[in-house]
């Protein structure tokens, strides 16, 4: 989700689930250590629960930049052992870890030793030519071991060799039944499950065997999903009753952000999917490229882009 669930996207969907816990793009230590920190770790307090998502190998780094997020505010630390992109290899960071369990071991102790909040692991449940019972039993083992709060897979393996980092989120076949016997094996170990979860009622039938559920490209594609994430898996209302008054309630927000210096498109870029299916969806998405997009933006073009959708029960009618 490098590049997507930044700070703004954060704030638009929590303003669709209360309950839900997000996480940040992947960050890796040297940015964080030696980077724009309010630029790079910033988030708004209505983001709680937010987890800092890291990427690195060095246990020191790791640590570093573990107590840098507690510091900042983060509710959990969260080492990314799963992306497959090329400049993670590059970096000896990412899914080609999940060869080397022990080291992965060695960082989550260093970073639990840093901090006090829960630290997590986010992996494949292998990589290229490994036998994904044996890796993802001793990746889970060795952070487990360590100290490790939680443990999220992503039920694919990653093939670094021959497949580009899009064809890693598609092409390696799903094994969502590894998972749970990963979750068999460690009942005491909070499991939660990723990959190809495309709806609430898919998450639904997961949570009969883990006791997590992590949904990326489904929830920034079609964020209005987010919506049933409350009442459905929560029993509690969702924030707002429909997107039209979830995006209305970010009007102060933006206009804050808006006053710092922030155009308009960096927010509104992540709503390109709200209305999806949705009479005026077109039109909306249209006058977000055309008009939100403008150095001067502000809320009025906002507003404007909304009054295309159709309400329900206009569209009920001329159906």
């Amino acid at each position: 989700m490098m590049d997507w669930t930044d700070r703004h996207c954060r704030v638009f969907h929590r303003a669709l689930t209360r309950r839900a816990k997000l996480y940040t793009e992947m960050l890796t230590t040297g940015a964080v250590i030696h980077g724009d920190r309010e630029r790079l770790l910033g988030f708004d307090a209505c983001e709680h629960p937010v987890a800092l998502q890291l990427g690195g190998s060095n246990p020191r780094d790791l640590a570093e930049s573990a107590r840098i997020g507690e510091g900042v505010g983060y509710d959990e630390i969260n080492l990314n052992v799963g992306c497959p992109s090329d400049r993670v290899q590059d970096g000896r960071f990412g899914a080609c870890l999940m060869a080397v369990p022990q080291l992965v071991g060695e960082c989550v102790a260093a970073m639990k030793a840093a901090v006090r909040v829960p630290v997590t692991v986010k992996c494949r449940i292998g990589i290229d030519n490994q036998d994904s019972e044996q890796a993802l039993d001793a990746l889970a083992r060795s952070v487990v071991t360590a100290g490790a709060d939680a443990l999220i897979v992503h039920a694919r393996k990653a093939w670094l060799e021959g497949l580009s980092p899009k064809e890693n989120r598609d092409i390696p076949p799903l094994d969502y039944d590894r998972v749970y016997r990963l979750k068999t094996a460690m009942p005491d170990t909070m499991i939660s499950i990723n990959g190809g979860i495309t709806s609430i009622e898919q998450a639904k039938a997961h949570l009969q065997h883990v006791d997590g559920v992590m949904m990326g490209r489904a929830a920034y594609q079609e964020p209005w999903r987010l919506l049933a994430v409350d009442p459905e898996l929560f029993g509690v209302p969702a924030p707002h009753a429909s997107m039209h008054e979830a995006i209305e309630s970010l009007f102060p927000y933006i206009e804050r952000e808006r006053a710092r210096g922030m155009r308009l498109h960096a927010i509104t870029r992540h709503m390109v999917g709200a209305f999806h299916g949705i009479p005026g969806a077109r039109a909306f998405r249209r006058a977000l490229a055309e008009n939100c997009v403008k150095p001067d933006a502000g809320i009025e073009q906002l507003r404007d882009a909304l009054k295309l959708i159709v309400p329900a029960e206009t569209a009920g009618a001329a159906a």
